[in-house]
């Protein structure tokens, strides 16, 4: 059996590797194991030139490499000598039937004397020099005719006959019919080239080409690339041999294929939209791409779907067989998780050579037991899977080559893939126990339509196929601007990571053309991972995931500001200065939250000023915006920006005509109930420059009306984008996998929502736990957390094991809910008690300690010298030392001291040797901050969350040092985007939930969505513990949704009964 290679290109060619040279082909072909390669580009006089220098005849019609030009390389092996036949491709382009046809067709001859003469009379109607492969005007048929009447014995094959733009079934430029093109000549084509986007099966649906041969060939233009599809022969070698079976199918075995999906134009797309479609969606947007409105270009899948007369997954009597192959280094790299470009896959792909044989039988035929010797059980298994045809197909379009997953990026980080144990004594890990049939290497005509089957499958499995209806839409819809809602539980960011992935794998979608936009930086952290997991770290490299505060200080970085990153104690410090030198009434923090709140686009912000009673407000106004002015003038001249200069500064840069840059193409926006007017303007910003936007959210889960977010978010975005006469879709959401129907019950009647379809089993009623006090309350959490866990104490668990069957819970399955930090303190105090290890998560107020501020201004000058001002606050909070040259100079040699010690030690061990020099061990803030490094691998992690973290970035562990196996504890408002299997909402009382509050009054429609968020937190166990009247949300909730109780002070039973000295002594 011989594999042929017969179309690729020389370096004649253009957009072809200068390597493509006889002596590098001959050594390419013998590492690959192709017996014969066509030469390629016969049209070219100093290419023939070169051939003859270096060829020599072998059998009839046949060629091989002179000795004196072979290269001898370790990695071949064997004595094989690969012939070479005459081959070229000629592009003809011209008009026939009111259209203008582009079309490829490949030639192969019997001899350089033929192709001397064919080039002859080529010259007279074209230019045959500028290219290995020459345009000629000249129609199909009529070339047919030249190489009838010049050289009978020659071969015509229309080449990769469904490529859009250069194919005799071209969608833009091709023919429907074979006789439409050739006419009259149509008899002598006798074969045709199926191409690297299609295979066998596709073509077999069109019954009009039952009468041709079908062939395959690389079409290759680097010497590399050879084999990529080939023929398998049961000739003679010889020219006639070969003829014989391109016309006549005598010893056409069948062929080696690309998977098609791998081919660069197996489906419908536009690659600048990164846009991949199937053919009903391209005939649902008319043809035109639904973001630029361009011609989208028809796939071949498409294509053959116009002119197939049989279904999928017909299979042609008598064909030829096939085998799907891919490249081994393609395989090595898809088992190791590196480019098959690497310098880590090359070596690994040249050793392989070298101990095992050509490459085509380590694919096709050597044993998995010697491949894995040799390579390692990673690969040998990728291998055994590529035969099998299990692997992940993703389709190619519109100029982007599909690609073929044989390992998911888990797999591939649970294993490097190299020599090992299991590989020592020949055995697969996975394997380990089973017994598993061999498959055939290639596929019979009475089997192919069992792989094509399966390859079918093997395409929809995945992360696609584990997705409902509703994810999936979302996941692949194409739309300008698409919202997604998305309720608790839903799967919003599994969606939106899917997204993501469709875009980089599907869509072909450059990372560095994505921004992701989310509202913490543990939330980016975990998209990240998420993505890091499914692609690999490699494949995600450039993408932008973050908050919005830490997108713009990127882009203000990368736009040359110098500037330095405010504390919460400097703010306060120059706000004071400005807010005395105008005369305000009132301090700096009330400034500065009146200034962030106009500064937000939020209505009312003057109220705060005074009422609207004559000249008094007046005055504080005009008192207010000179302070205002102080303010950004002090800033200025220290070179600072607080919080919200981060999006001020970034959204007039933009305004101003600044370009987002290529990274906001494709804009994804997290949570987008919660962005407040001026995050909605630097949306609207981005979006101006973007090719599509996406957000998800919930309205019902809209919760920070006190910073300006506003629950009709979604529909104003669709008012602005319709009314500039724009695109905008919704998806829905409806399907909940977190919670049982027992929470989603009581959560949706207290919300009065749109219900939710529940997919997780009953579980236990939610309760309403009334104590006598608020201490009462803590007291009962506390406990009933212990009974969760089956009791803390041997005595109690023994007592616990004798009641009824109830599930167990590790500590960090629990979670504890307030309303406020301040009034977790009581739960904390009593779990302290107890013994129960814990965590606080969230923004605490004891980060504005002065103790601590100090400390994150001298961290933040240790990571930025230039920051003076951070220096000057460090001094002044912590030395207690005005600033001057002798202060400036003793601040400046402690951080020679620590910046080494910042940059190499781990946070706890800083933070420790940081309170220790400066005497602060028994400070209660600074106790806290050092509880929360636990959580952080660097000092520079810490202080980014520090600066920038909101809500549950920041968590401290309670006491001890751990960050695993503990309650959280945390807000209400902190919990949004978590979830957990209990759930305590500590606090359902009437005042607390709805907040009374007398600086502002509540939006009562608002804390219900606080309380419906906090509910749909849970997963399996819902307890809300409240003293006094119980919270007016859940007064109307009868028994069946909401089981009630009063806590009672349990007397403990002696069950069991430890004996004292004294009793011994009885």
């Amino acid at each position: 059996m011989y594999i042929a290679d017969l179309h690729i290109h020389s370096r004649y060619s253009r957009a072809t590797s200068r390597d493509c040279t006889p002596e590098h082909l001959d050594l390419w072909a013998r590492r690959k194991g192709i017996h014969i390669v066509g030469t390629g580009d016969f049209t070219h006089p100093a290419w023939r030139e070169e051939l003859r220098e270096k060829l020599k005849p072998a059998e009839d019609g046949l060629y091989v490499l002179k000795d004196e030009y072979r290269i001898e390389d370790e990695t071949v092996r064997g004595s094989m000598t690969p012939r070479f036949v005459v081959t070229g491709e000629i592009s003809s382009i011209y008009k026939k039937g009111g259209s203008v046809r582009k079309v490829h067709s490949l030639i192969l001859l019997p001899g350089l004397e033929e192709a001397e003469e064919i080039a002859g009379r080529l010259e007279e109607i074209g230019n045959i020099h500028s290219d290995g492969r020459p345009i000629l005007g000249l129609p199909c048929h009529d070339l047919l005719e030249i190489l009838l009447t010049t050289c009978p014995e020659n071969v015509y094959v229309p080449a990769h006959i469904w490529t859009p733009h250069f194919s005799l079934f071209g969608a833009f430029s091709g023919f429907d019919t074979v006789e439409e093109c050739f006419e009259d000549l149509t008899p002598y084509i006798h074969a045709v080239e199926t191409g690297l986007s299609s295979d066998p099966p596709m073509n077999w649906r069109v019954s009009a080409l039952d009468r041709y041969h079908l062939i395959s060939n690389s079409d290759a233009h680097s010497p590399a690339k050879l084999g990529r599809e080939a023929n398998l022969l049961d000739i003679e070698m010889s020219y006639q041999g070969l003829r014989r079976a391109i016309q006549e199918g005598k010893g056409l075995y069948g062929t080696i294929e690309f998977f098609p999906e791998e081919g660069k134009y197996h489906m419908d797309g536009h690659r600048k939209c990164g846009l991949c479609l199937t053919p009903s969606e391209t005939e649902k947007y008319g043809g035109l791409c639904p973001v630029c409105g361009r011609k989208i270009t028809i796939g071949v899948s498409h294509r053959v779907e116009e002119l197939a007369d049989r279904p999928e997954n017909y299979v042609k009597p008598g064909g030829a067989a096939f085998e799907s192959l891919v490249p081994l280094p393609e395989v090595i790299g898809a088992s190791l998780g590196h480019s098959a470009a690497s310098r880590k896959v090359q070596r690994e792909y040249e050793e392989m050579l070298a101990k095992l044989g050509p490459e085509f039988e380590i694919l096709r035929t050597i044993p998995q037991e010697e491949i894995q010797r040799a390579a390692g059980h990673r690969i040998a298994q990728g291998i055994m899977r590529l035969r099998q045809g299990k692997v992940e197909r993703i389709p190619g379009f519109d100029g982007e080559y599909g690609t073929v997953r044989l390992f998911t990026a888990e797999e591939i980080q649970n294993t490097d893939g190299q020599m090992d144990f299991f590989s020592l004594i020949g055995v697969e890990p996975e394997t380990m126990g089973k017994r598993q049939p061999e498959e055939p290497a290639s596929v019979q005509p009475g089997e192919a339509e069992e792989q094509h089957q399966s390859q079918a499958e093997v395409q929809t499995s995945g992360r696609a196929a584990s997705l409902n209806p509703g994810q999936q839409e979302a996941v692949q819809k194409i739309c300008r601007h698409l919202a997604v809602m998305a309720g608790p539980g839903t799967g919003k960011t599994r969606t939106l990571v899917s997204r993501i992935q469709y875009m980089l794998e599907h869509r072909k979608v450059k990372p560095s053309e994505i921004t992701a936009v989310t509202f913490t930086n543990q939330a980016a952290g975990e998209m990240r991972e998420r993505l890091k997991k499914e692609l690999g770290a490699r494949r995600i490299s450039g993408l932008q995931i973050g908050t919005f505060h830490s997108i713009c200080l990127h882009f203000l970085r990368r736009e040359g500001m110098d500037f330095s990153l405010a504390g919460e104690t400097q703010c306060k410090n120059i706000a004071g200065e400005a807010v005395s030198e105008a005369g305000l009434p009132f301090g700096s923090g009330k400034f500065l939250d009146v200034l962030s709140r106009k500064q937000a686009g939020m209505p009312g912000w003057e109220r705060e000023l005074g009422e609207p009673d004559g000249s008094g407000e007046k005055s504080n106004r005009e008192c207010f915006r000179r302070a205002e002015e102080l303010y950004r003038k002090k800033k200025r001249e220290q070179k600072l920006l607080d919080f919200d200069d981060l999006l001020l500064e970034a959204l007039r840069l933009l305004v101003n005509g600044t370009p987002a840059g290529k990274q906001f193409t494709c804009l994804l926006i997290d949570e987008f109930q919660d962005i407040d007017p001026l995050q909605y303007e630097l949306v609207k910003a981005w979006d101006r420059q973007a090719r599509e936007l996406f957000v998800i959210g919930d309205p019902n889960q809209s919760i920070y009306g006190f910073r300006g977010a506003d629950a009709g978010c979604f529909d104003r975005l669709k008012a602005d984008v319709e009314k500039r006469g724009e695109e905008f879709c919704t998806v829905e959401l409806t399907e909940n996998y977190r919670s049982t129907p027992q929470v989603l019950e009581a959560a949706q009647k207290m919300q009065d929502c749109v219900p939710l379809h529940p997919n997780c089993p009953d579980g236990e009623p939610v309760r309403l736990v009334k104590a006598g006090s608020e201490m009462g309350e803590a007291i009962f959490i506390a406990k009933e957390i212990g009974r969760m866990a089956g009791g803390i104490g041997m005595l109690e668990a023994q007592e616990l094991s004798g009641s009824r069957e109830r599930k167990h819970r590790s500590f960090e399955e629990i979670a504890v809910l307030s309303r406020t930090h301040r009034q977790a303190e009581l739960v904390e105090t009593c779990l302290r008690k107890e013994g129960i290890p814990y965590i606080v998560a969230g923004r605490e107020s004891f980060l504005a300690d002065e103790k601590v501020q100090g400390s994150i201004c001298f961290f933040r000058y240790l990571e930025h010298p230039e920051d003076q001002s951070a220096a000057r606050t460090a001094a002044e909070l912590l030395l207690k030392l005005s600033w001057n040259q002798v202060t400036e100079e003793m601040v400046r040699t402690m951080a020679e001291k620590y910046r080494p010690l910042y940059a190499k030690k781990k946070p706890g061990k800083f933070l420790e040797m940081w309170m220790e020099d400066l005497d602060l061990q028994k400070a209660e803030a600074m106790k806290k901050m050092a509880g929360m490094t636990v959580f952080y691998k660097t000092m520079p992690e810490f202080l980014l969350d520090l600066e920038l973290g909101v809500e549950s970035d920041l968590r401290r562990c309670g006491g001890k040092q751990y960050h695993s196996g503990a309650v959280t504890l945390m807000t209400l408002h902190g919990s949004k985007g978590l979830e957990f299997p209990a759930v305590f909402i500590y606090g359902a009382r009437e005042g607390n939930i709805p907040l009374e509050n007398e600086k502002r009054p509540a939006d009562e429609e608002e804390e219900r969505r606080l309380l419906y968020v906090g509910m749909t937190r849970a997963k399996e166990e819902l307890i809300l513990t409240c003293s006094g009247e119980e919270s007016r949300f859940l007064a109307h909730l009868s028994g069946n949704a909401l089981f009630r109780e009063k806590e009672k002070p349990r007397k403990k039973e002696e069950s069991c009964h430890q004996m004292s000295l004294f009793e011994l002594e009885d």
